[in-house]
Formats: structure tokens, sequence, C-alpha cells
């Protein structure tokens, strides 16, 4: 088994792979401060939904049960990725295998500074098109709302980087003294009757607006058909107002990571 763990900067995505076959995920939020001992806590609770008993006390301290063989990682966050390198030295008793420079991926980042480039943003392209071949294009909805390209050939063309749905919504409400953060469904009518479904209505026919429009954009420098593939934590938001999403693969970083580890060890 194996598992994926990406870290955001604002949630935590953790899967756990059987082969290729993803058993079961879960979602935590990213907390700076949480040590390898609470992260380790936590993932045996998560294991134990599956009836595993994953770290047991012997003579020579803790050690894993699991039938683990590694831990893929790719993080935005470094105190958060020091913790999780060491939880798995320490309750599983091997090193993690975290994305950064040096680690293979198999796909040519053309950048100005691949170094730039975010671990999931890699993952997410190297997922997008094993999966689905290219041209294609990722729109991950997160902390930010990122779009990345990646070519017929298999290659990081780059990208477009917009303020995420979330944090728009929060820097709206803590600048206007008479707008509050609403519940982000589909308004009655594009046309709101009410400051509440009017917002509703700008946050969600706004930002898929902005899909459609930046997808339109990319697939026009291309010059070529693409597969839009949507991810992330809050695609659901927008998705089904998106006329341009092909695909929605909710756990693709997860996929990524597994992708990667497996160019890595094999």
């Amino acid at each position: 088994m194996l598992l994926c763990i990406d870290t955001g900067n604002t949630q935590t995505v953790i899967g756990l792979f059987d082969g290729a076959r993803l058993a079961d995920h879960w979602r935590i939020a990213t907390v700076a401060e949480r040590t390898a001992d609470e992260l380790a806590l936590m993932i045996q609770q998560f294991l134990g939904f599956h009836g595993f008993a994953p770290f047991v006390v012997g003579e020579r301290g803790v050690t894993s049960t699991l039938p683990v063989t590694g831990l893929a990682v790719s993080s935005g966050v470094p105190r958060v990725t020091t913790e999780i390198r060491e939880m798995c030295e320490r309750y599983f008793g091997f090193e993690a295998l975290v994305l950064e420079p040096g680690v293979r991926t198999g796909m040519p980042i053309l950048y100005d500074n691949p170094k730039e480039v975010g671990a999931d943003r890699i993952v997410n392209t190297l997922a997008a098109y094993t999966l689905h071949g290219g041209p294609a294009v990722v729109v991950d909805f997160g902390t930010s709302t990122n779009f990345d390209v990646v070519s017929r050939n298999g290659e990081f063309l780059g990208g477009v980087l917009a303020p995420g749905i979330e944090i728009s919504v929060d820097a709206l409400a803590s600048r206007a003294a008479q707008l509050m953060k609403v519940q982000l469904v589909r308004p009655r009518s594009v046309i709101g009757k009410n400051t509440v479904e009017s917002l509703q209505s700008g946050i969600i026919y706004g930002f898929a607006a902005q899909v459609d429009g930046i997808t339109e954009r990319i697939i026009a420098e291309l010059g070529a058909p693409a597969t839009v593939i949507a991810t992330g934590g809050l695609a659901q938001v927008v998705l089904e107002e998106c006329q341009h999403i092909d695909v929605h693969e909710p756990w693709l970083t997860l996929i990524g990571l597994r992708l990667m580890f497996e160019r890595n060890t094999t």
C-alpha cells in the first residue's frame, strides 16, 4: 500500500492506494504547527476505519504493522514537509519521497525557472497527461485557482494563477462592511433579488465565466483542441456552470503522486 499526501496552503489531502486503486482518502486542515506525532496519530485513526492497527509499541519503540510500502508527498508548506518526513521515518521506518528537484517525473518543465513550479502543479499535469494525453489543461480549484497546461508531447508549458474562490469571498466580506460570507450555492437567478443571492450570483457565475474565458484563451493560444480537467476541493462550487470542463477528477493530485512514486521506485 502507498500513502500519498498533498499539502496545500489551506487543506491537506491524504490518499491510500492499494496498487492503482484509491482505497480511501481524507481531507484535513493544513496546520503548520502540527507535529509529526500528531500527524501519525491522525493517520492511525484514519487507517483504523479499515480495521488496521497500524502502529504498535514494543521493545524497539513504535513500529508500523501496516503493509505500507511508501509515502509520496507534494507540499507547498515547508514546515509541514519537515514534520511529514519525520513522521514517516519514525513510524514507518523509511524515508518519504517528496517531490522536489532531482525527483523523476518524466515531464519536461518548460518554465523560465522550473524551481518556481509548485509540486502539486507538476503532479496534476503528470496525471492529466497519463490519463487523457495532451494537450490538456488542468483547472485546480484550491486556495488559488490554477490553470496548468501540458503539451501534446507531455511537456509542462506553464499556466495561469488566479485568486481562489474562498479567499476572494473572504476578502470581499472583510473589506465591505455591508457584505457577508454566503453559502456557495447557485442562486435562483442570475439577477439577484437580495444581497445574498446577488453575492452568490457574482461568485458562482463570475468564477465559471473566468474558467471558461481563460480556458478559451489557452486553447486559442495552443492552436489545437485540449482536454480540460477540473480538480481541487472547490471544483464542485462552479463545475456545473462551466461550459468547457470535459472531465472532473477530484483526486488528480493523488493519482499524480502515485505515478511519481512508481517512476522513482521501479
